[in-house]
């Protein structure tokens, strides 16, 4: 067993040595040293981790490059929502799915989100995903450990909420708080967490509970978010080496809206915000519901003469030109792609339950249940509508246990897993009636550029175009270990083999799916093999390599039918990684430096899904210096760049310049290309530069000594982003920015006020938007926001 010794940061090793019973000997035998006294905002480790290999190692002596933020970190940061990671990870820049922040982007391709170590289900932008009241955040950059199951290798951010065992130790007595925050855009929450001991009898124990409510506009206008999270957590020691855990989470939006926030872009439009206004009148709500019908548009029932988009280019007609209206603006940041008929309405609910049997040779059973339940409900108006009725069920038993024979000791887990998922995902998009560039969104929504949705039943309405329900089941075993030869040389060892059974069928009205049932299952295994040796003066290169597979998963967790025909339903992927760790200057400057090169798939969008390869090469550089024990700093950044592999056969729109048309006679409808690959110059491998070549973050931590008229602080840094640009040849580049944060406090007794600042100077930039519509839209960047949050604890 190791021991932890707390040193004060800056002490020297003679003043340890006068610490009474401790010995030179025992120092030897210290492998973790907690530096605490300078760790005001949380940026070191208080305990190992286990989310990258699924046992217990701190994150600054695991090879592989990853990051964690601490519940202090996140808010003496000002972090909210997963898109701030950046400013204390690198690599997690992540463009813009339609504005709602579902999944982070990481190295270059979407990460997946977990609860405590369990995979949940699918979200690229259907809702914002919670990160309230996390004690700890962990965003490991590779695939997932053997534990948590198959995964691709691009990463992962694993949620660990707030429990009642904290550092090994039940709550011992009543604590909580109570939040209130107002902010710039009507913005308005509340929040309010207690924790509770629960002894009854010789059973000790303790119980979290987290709730918050938020009301408020936003920067977007026309965009009202409102959301509701409960949380809890129960912790008991049962006695007899018996220990066990369960909670979950409840999460409710109403107003999560997605954009893709400009349409009709120029270059001018993002270099000096002018913007093509003007509309198309051929087209009429002749029913006056609000709405453009199907039949209004000239088609129904469903046929071969659909609107505009499918035909090909170049094409010109009356419902492609803008008739009235025509001319320029200055647009506003402000004003994005919205009506009032949009609207997203989400549930999720997480549950988990763990049985714990510690023995007392430091062995451990565990028997683990977790559920993930997605509900939504969504319309935007150009055409975009659906419904998604998703859950997940995993069931896993592992067992932990050490090995000492000598010069080599280990630390090891084998175990088994199954998981069961049940969803059905419905949208439409494949009739042809998506026109993004139709609405002048300086004049606003009209009738004649909101689209139908199957919500509201009409006779000549718009249906479900794609009805895709799907089940499929995971089964596998895998072991897991630490391997110390002698105190220098460290191995990682892992592996598992799972058996995949799955089943879908599309019964949609247009799904461009193979009709009936399709199933298949099929075996495959997966490892990682890590190297690290541990200098004397605090670095610890290493070297890693994986090959990973994964579910070709759609928006809902499910897998559309043609994937199971083609037999690409499940890919591979590969990581080659090497870096050196660092701990220096006593244990006040930590960090990691790494390169890597990495291959691995992304579903695409469209009417026919497609699973296109991605290869990633980069270097990340992570800083965390205690400087004093008042002031610290931290730095992230990234340089890297993703190759999409061709030929690349996903659905596309593409801008009107492509085609060779004039804007006023194209933006009244759209133009596609059933396959990137057809268009000039990308016929082969492509840059993927959606996403910024190097991303630097540079932040700054001051925290006063606690005075008896209180103690106050501050954050403030500031994050530089690289150039990026649309996909296609030629294309509309957004410049390079540099946005600034501040965050301060002051505390006295129980009470304290916290101040936040978001883009304090007010920077103009933009991210491009994903998926089919790339090419088409970019959302501009949210100005300077404020937040007060007064908090009073007890």
């Amino acid at each position: 067993m190791s021991k932890r010794l707390l040193l004060v940061a800056g002490a020297s090793l003679s003043a340890l040595m006068a610490t009474p019973g401790v010995t030179w000997a025992q120092t030897d035998m210290i492998d973790e040293v907690v530096v605490t006294a300078r760790d005001k905002t949380g940026l070191l480790e208080k305990d190992p981790s286990n989310s990258v290999f699924g046992l217990d190692k701190a994150l600054i002596e695991t090879p592989r490059s990853a990051s964690f933020a601490s519940d202090v970190t996140l808010e003496r940061y000002g972090i909210e929502s997963i898109d701030d990671l950046t400013s204390i990870s690198p690599g997690t820049y992540t463009a813009s799915f339609y504005g709602v922040a579902g999944a982070l982007n990481i190295r270059g391709t979407l990460a997946e989100n977990y609860f405590r170590g369990f995979k949940r289900i699918e979200n690229r932008g259907t809702y914002s995903t919670p990160i309230a009241n996390a004690a700890q955040i962990e965003i490991v950059r590779g695939p997932p450990t053997p534990i948590y199951g198959a995964g691709k290798v691009g990463g992962m951010l694993n949620f660990v909420p707030k429990s009642g065992r904290i550092e090994g130790e039940y709550i011992s007595e009543i604590s909580g708080e109570a939040d209130i925050t107002v902010g710039s855009y009507a913005r308005k929450e509340i929040s309010g967490q207690i924790a509770i001991p629960l002894s009854f009898g010789t059973t000790e124990g303790g119980l979290s509970l987290y709730a918050q409510a938020e009301n408020s506009d936003s920067f977007y206008r026309g965009i009202s978010p409102r959301r509701e999270i409960i949380q809890a957590s129960v912790d008991f020691d049962l006695g007899g080496g018996w220990r066990t855990a369960f909670g979950g989470m409840a999460f409710h939006s109403d107003g999560d809206v997605q954009t893709p926030g400009w349409n009709r872009l120029t270059q001018d439009l993002i270099d000096n915000q002018t913007y093509i206004t003007g509309r198309d009148t051929s087209l009429t709500d002749a029913n006056g519901d609000g709405k453009l019908t199907p039949n209004e548009i000239g088609f129904y029932p469903y046929a071969s003469a659909m609107y505009l988009a499918y035909y090909g280019f170049p094409q010109t007609d009356a419902k492609h030109t803008l008739d009235t209206g025509v001319g320029t603006t200055k647009l506003d940041r402000r004003t994005v792609y919205i009506s009032d008929a949009d609207f997203s309405n989400t549930w999720t609910r997480t549950g988990y339950v763990d049985l714990i049997k510690d023995f007392d040779n430091g062995s451990a059973l565990k028997f683990q249940l977790f559920y993930d339940e997605l509900k939504n409900k969504r319309f935007v108006s150009y055409g975009y509508p659906a419904q998604f009725d998703s859950q997940v069920g995993e069931a896993r038993v592992t067992y932990d246990f050490d090995y000492d024979m000598g010069m080599v000791t280990s630390k090891s887990f084998v175990g088994a897993s199954y998981r069961a998922f049940d969803g059905r995902r419905r949208e439409s998009f494949n009739s042809g009636l998506i026109a993004l560039d139709r609405r002048d969104i300086a004049f606003g929504a009209t009738p004649t550029d909101i689209i139908d949705d199957p919500f509201s039943p009409e006779t000549y309405g718009l249906q479900w175009e794609n009805d895709n329900s799907t089940t499929w089941s995971q089964a596998g075993v895998f072991v897991t270990s630490d391997i110390f030869i002698g105190e220098r040389l460290n191995l990682m060892l892992g592996g598992r083999y799972d058996n995949y059974e799955v089943e879908s069928e599309d019964t949609g009205l247009v799904s461009y799916q193979p009709a009936g049932k399709f199933e298949d299952s099929q075996g495959k295994g997966t490892y990682t093999v890590s190297a690290t040796y541990q200098f004397d003066f605090g670095l610890m290169p290493y070297i890693t390599y994986a090959e990973s597979s994964a579910l070709e998963m759609s928006q809902a967790g499910d897998i559309s039918p043609s994937l199971i025909q083609s037999d690409a339903w499940l890919s591979d992927s590969d990581l080659a990684e090497t870096g050196v760790k660092f701990q220096l200057l006593q244990g006040t400057l930590v960090g990691s430096i790494a390169g890597y090169r990495q291959n691995r798939t992304q579903l695409t969008g469209g009417p026919n899904p497609t699973v296109r390869g991605s290869r990633s090469k980069g270097v990340e550089l992570e800083i965390r210096y205690l400087a004093t024990e008042n002031l610290s700093f931290t730095f992230a950044g990234n340089n890297q760049r993703t190759t999409i592999k061709g030929p690349d056969a996903s659905f596309a729109y593409i801008p009107y310049y492509v085609t060779g048309v004039d804007p006023v006679n194209a933006f009244g409808g759209t133009y596609v290309v059933w396959a990137f690959s057809d268009l000039p110059g990308r016929g082969g491998d492509y840059a993927y530069t959606l996403i910024p070549r190097t991303v630097l973050s540079l932040y700054g931590s001051y925290t006063s000594e606690e005075y008896d008229w209180g103690q106050f602080g501050g954050v403030f840094g500031a994050t530089y982003v690289s150039e990026t640009s649309q996909t296609v040849e030629n294309p509309i580049t957004y410049p390079e920015y540099t946005t600034a944060n501040l965050s301060m406090f002051y505390r006295r007794g129980p009470f304290q006020a916290s101040v936040n600042v978001d883009n304090v100077f007010d920077e103009l930039f933009f991210t491009p938007a994903a998926d089919s519509y790339a090419n088409l839209a970019a959302l501009p960047g949210k100005g300077r926001e404020w937040r007060l949050t007064l908090k009073r604890s007890f």
